[in-house]
């Protein structure tokens, strides 16, 4: 039996929308690292976006007790489990200094289901999204599944990476509807001062524009840094708002998934509708670890945030050592964002790069260090490196840089 030929007029494969979707640049970046220290290669890798501490015991200890329960071997409620919504509601007080109603908290499958969904539920095909950048490599991708337009917003570092109300209102048209504001930030440890955060508070409500605010790294800041809450700031935005948040990145709990989003009552119930068929409920065991998180006391937070600290330090001294090399000093998260414009058209091994793609590429096969280029967060001519790693092995990788870049 012959086999058909496909007729001329096939339908694509992959559908548009998914084929327009780029990979996540810092996973893979990560997973390439992995891949050549697997195969024996010594490579150190600054891409993940992850502390390196395990999960504490008592979190643990609660998941254990979960996975024995046999309550959690059945579903539950898609919108979360009720006392973990509570728990995040008190916790918000505790934290952001605002209260806000379980019923208004819809529990995701971490971070990024958070991210996805506050996109869909409020951008329409041809609104615009106002991104300042450098940004999130996830955030345009999900505003493009939402059909939403991203209008970027660049700070470099002579702005401490850093937007202003005066470039919002330049890019802002009659068709935004959405601005993204993320402090402190990935890509950059930006963090923006409370009196910054009110003005771009005030600016948004004024213009009936949505704010998205991702609040994931609340817990880590640095030196006369704070993290203010841009619904605290502005009490007035409630109802055009909505809050990102989760477990991850304050209790080294990337893998457990667990995320939430907090929202005006109409919208968490749309996002709440799309996650009962998208992936119904978040595992049972990863929320009553996440209950417990929320639920204590943040010591293991504060023990965290000091060894990060000190490896900021030490990062920034040891980047700001490299000639042609200008880094901001992060104020939050852990990562440091260094810009090397003044490295590029400069030999290196031979080779002479003109991105920092390219730089990337070359400090990789050089000097066996993965970073991730600025190209996946908007402009080229930056790098970031993430400092949640052992201290030698910081110290070992940007040395390795420094050595190479000294050639």
């Amino acid at each position: 039996m012959s086999t058909p030929t496909p007729a001329s007029n096939a339908k694509p494969r992959v559908s548009a929308r998914l084929a327009a979707i780029a990979e996540s640049a810092t996973l893979a970046v990560d997973a390439k690292a992995k891949a050549l220290k697997a195969a024996g290669r010594p490579v150190i890798g600054f891409g993940a976006g992850e502390p390196d501490f395990p999960t504490p015991d008592y979190i643990v200890q609660a998941a254990v007790e979960a996975a024995q329960d046999p309550a959690t071997h059945r579903y539950s409620p898609a919108k979360g489990l009720p006392a973990l919504r509570e728990a995040i509601a008190a916790k918000t007080l505790r934290d952001s200094g605002y209260e806000v109603s379980a019923d208004n908290i819809l529990v995701t499958n971490g971070g990024k289901q958070a991210v996805y969904q506050a996109f869909a539920a409020i951008v329409d095909p041809g609104d615009e999204v106002l991104l300042p950048a450098p940004y999130w490599t996830t955030y345009p991708e999900a505003i493009a599944l939402a059909g939403g337009r991203t209008v970027e917003v660049f700070a470099g570092a002579d702005q401490d990476y850093l937007v202003t109300v005066d470039q919002l209102e330049a890019a802002r048209t009659e068709r935004t509807k959405v601005l993204l504001f993320c402090s402190p930030s990935n890509p950059t440890g930006a963090v923006y001062s409370p009196e910054q955060t009110a003005e771009i508070g005030r600016w948004a409500l004024e213009h009936g524009i949505w704010v998205i605010t991702d609040e994931i790294y609340e817990h880590l800041v640095y030196d006369d840094a704070a993290f203010t809450p841009v619904v605290r700031a502005v009490p007035e935005l409630a109802e055009t708002s909505i809050v990102l948040n989760g477990v991850a990145k304050t209790f080294a709990m990337t893998g457990w998934r667990v995320g939430w989003m907090i929202g005006p009552s109409d919208v968490i119930k749309a996002a709440t509708n799309l996650q009962s068929h998208l992936t119904s409920n978040v595992a049972n065991v990863s929320q009553r670890a996440a209950l417990a998180a929320v639920s204590g006391d943040l010591s293991a937070v504060s023990d965290m945030r000091a060894a990060f600290d000190r490896r900021r330090r030490t990062m920034i001294e040891m980047l700001e050592a490299i000639d042609g090399v200008q880094v901001p000093t992060p104020k939050g998260a852990f990562y440091a964002y260094p810009s090397v414009e003044g490295v590029l058209a400069r030999t290196i091994a031979g080779r002479t790069p003109t991105t920092s793609a390219e730089l990337a590429e070359i400090i990789l096969e050089e000097a066996e260090v993965a970073v991730v280029p600025g190209e996946a967060f908007g402009p080229s001519g930056f790098l970031r490196l993430s400092y949640a790693l052992s201290d030698e092995d910081l110290a070992e990788g940007v040395g390795r840089i420094q050595k190479l870049l000294a050639r």
